[in-house]
């Protein structure tokens, strides 16, 4: 009984032992075997490790891709320009040994105050190195580029590999910004005056040209009217010049009752003349005779039996109009 009060302790303690002296190595990730602090073995292969019981330590590393975002950063290019840039980095550590010599103990959070100021310092010497323009462009490419190759020796040192780095922020200080925004704004609306300049020139021109299409159909349709109106008076100063042939006295009487008809239309119409005027001459006694209405019936049966022949037989058109006619006409016209 004693012996197995004794060996099962020691058993116990064996079984600890040889478990306390495997450990396994993920495929993920990349082990250290220190010794006092140095280094004694590195293993990147996944599987199962050795180490001495209580006096070796593992340490463990990813060996994933690792990202890292910069803080912004104000830099200055050639043209002077500032302009606020972060960026994102694929890491991965490629010397565990080294980058343990490099870091300590910290591990990976050291590491990326490491690469953070890494990265500031290539992104400044590369973009302050072109103009600004140049950055803000879409094609970035090479300039990405550089700042990776120039990372990438940086960060041999610390045993990390750098893959990749990417622009994902290229913008303006704010003050910066808001006087783009006001120069562009200004710019815009130049441009929205030059526009509004030009559709008011091309406003104008149409504008004038329909004027000048209204001035010339307006005085062309006048030009006609005057034309046929001209044609028109013409034609009946004919058939009155060829009324007045055949009797004068017979004209300058159904001028005159025409007149008194113009003249003396409504239940209220005042005329002052004198009692003398030849107006009146149809209206007194004395004006109207046998001989004029004898002559009006002989010439309107004349010119019902045939027009033609009392045309030809007429005499020829006097220019003179009695004088009572013509004041009639000026009453008239007045």
């Amino acid at each position: 009984m004693k012996k197995a009060g004794i060996l099962l302790p020691v058993l116990v303690v064996v079984i600890v032992t040889a478990f306390s002296a495997l450990f396994i190595v993920d495929e993920r990730e990349n082990v250290l075997v220190l010794q006092f602090g140095q280094v004694k073995q590195e293993i990147s292969d996944p599987g199962l490790g050795f180490k001495i019981p209580f006096i070796q330590e593992v340490v463990r590393y990813d060996a994933r891709i690792l990202g890292l975002q910069t803080q912004p950063l104000e830099v200055t290019p050639l043209d002077d320009r500032r302009l606020v840039v972060d960026a994102f980095l694929r890491w991965r550590l490629e010397d565990v040994s080294r980058f343990r010599e490099a870091v300590g103990v910290d591990g990976v959070r050291a590491a990326q105050g490491r690469m953070d100021r890494i990265m500031n310092a290539a992104i400044r010497e590369v973009l302050g190195s072109v103009p600004s323009n140049t950055v803000l462009s879409e094609d970035r490419t090479s300039l990405m580029n550089r700042i990776r190759d120039l990372a990438r020796r940086e960060a041999l040192s610390l045993g990390i590999e750098v893959i990749d780095v990417r622009l994902t922020r290229t913008d303006l200080p704010q003050e910066n910004l808001e006087a783009t925004f006001a120069r562009m704004r200004a710019e815009r609306e130049r441009e929205a005056a030059d526009e509004r300049a030009r559709g008011n020139e091309a406003a104008q021109r149409v504008r004038a040209l329909a004027d000048r299409t209204v001035i010339e159909l307006v005085s062309s349709a006048r030009r006609e009217a005057e034309i046929v109106r001209g044609e028109a008076d013409a034609e009946r100063n004919r058939v009155y010049a060829d009324a007045f042939s055949l009797d004068p006295e017979f004209f300058a009487f159904t001028r005159s009752m025409q007149s008194y008809e113009r003249s003396l239309r409504g239940d209220n119409s005042t005329m002052v003349l004198r009692p003398d005027s030849e107006f009146f001459t149809f209206l007194r006694g004395d004006g109207m005779t046998q001989a004029i209405l004898d002559t009006a019936d002989a010439a309107a049966a004349d010119i019902a039996r045939d027009p033609d022949l009392v045309r030809q037989r007429a005499p020829e058109p006097d220019s003179d109009e009695p004088e009572a006619v013509r004041e009639l006409e000026a009453i008239i016209g007045n």
